[in-house]
């Protein structure tokens, strides 16, 4: 009998379109610094040898709209064309390419969801991306080499899931890749945050007291710390701060603390960008 899969990895990354889409606007040692932050992480996954990435990011209605918005959607595709159209493909530097999908394994974490009381969208095939997944997957998947299950979290409208019940989604992807046997090595990949505004007068600013402070508490990795946040401490960070629930979502199939590989405030990519990995 084989034995159950595991989580091996979890890491945390910013995925603001100017990272690849305009490198150049920042100062070449901020620059140089995040990129090489990326090229840690995709040494590491490299290394921990996966069989599958749970890539969890926001939708920014590519493939839903306000009329079905779901709180968490999980992905059982065979494939994922990324970026969506030819134009977002210039606008964000990535070359359109299909990338594999775990569809096996996106079904079972689908009906391991359901039995453990929570109620995600299925998404069958169809699911595009946009620089949500498209950004990172750049730096940390160049060759389309890992199949993925893309996770979805709603982190821009209004009503979201609360911190604690992302932190226990994440929780429920580990149990249910150890509940699995076909995928031995897993690797969870949270996209999104920092701190930014989007379609707002004060989108370039940046909240780096929230930042550091929501980095201290992903070090420190005790839950009730990471989850005791209001709507209105996240609002202060901007709209697009709400995108921090896919890193909690990372926390909690980590189970651990994270270190920050780099941290900086880039106002030319428009957000507090920050890219970490857990200490499992």
């Amino acid at each position: 009998m084989s034995a159950p899969g595991r989580v091996v990895g979890a890491f945390a990354a910013s995925h603001s379109p100017g990272i690849t889409g305009w490198p150049e606007r920042v100062a070449p040692d901020v620059r140089d610094t995040i990129e090489q932050a990326y090229r840690e992480v995709a040494k590491r996954i490299a290394d921990l040898q996966p069989d599958a990435l749970v890539v969890v990011s926001v939708e920014h209605f590519t493939n839903f709209n306000l009329g079905n918005l779901p709180a968490f959607a999980i992905a059982a595709g065979d494939s994922y064309l990324g970026p969506v159209t030819a134009e977002m493909a210039e606008f964000v530097n990535v070359s359109q390419r299909n990338h594999p999908g775990a569809a096996n394994l996106g079904r079972h974490l689908y009906k391991f969801a359901l039995d453990s009381e929570f109620d995600p969208s299925l998404v069958g095939g169809g699911l595009d991306f946009d620089e949500n997944f498209s950004v990172p997957l750049k730096h940390l998947d160049p060759e389309t080499t890992y199949p993925l299950v893309p996770v979805i979290v709603n982190g821009v409208n209004p009503p979201w899931p609360t911190p604690k019940r992302c932190y226990d989604f994440g929780r429920m992807i580990r149990d249910g890749v150890a509940a699995q046997s076909e995928y031995q090595r897993v690797v969870v990949l949270a996209t999104g945050g920092l701190s930014h505004w989007v379609g707002l007068p004060e989108s370039g600013r940046i909240n780096e007291e929230f930042d550091q402070d929501f980095i201290g508490r992903l070090t420190d990795g005790d839950a009730g710390r990471l989850t005791d946040y209001t709507r209105e401490e996240i609002d202060a960070a901007g709209n697009g701060a709400h995108e921090i629930r896919t890193w909690l979502v990372a926390a909690g199939a980590a189970q651990t603390g994270f270190d920050v590989l780099a941290y900086a405030a880039v106002p030319e990519w428009l957000t507090g960008t920050a890219v970490a990995a857990a200490r499992l």
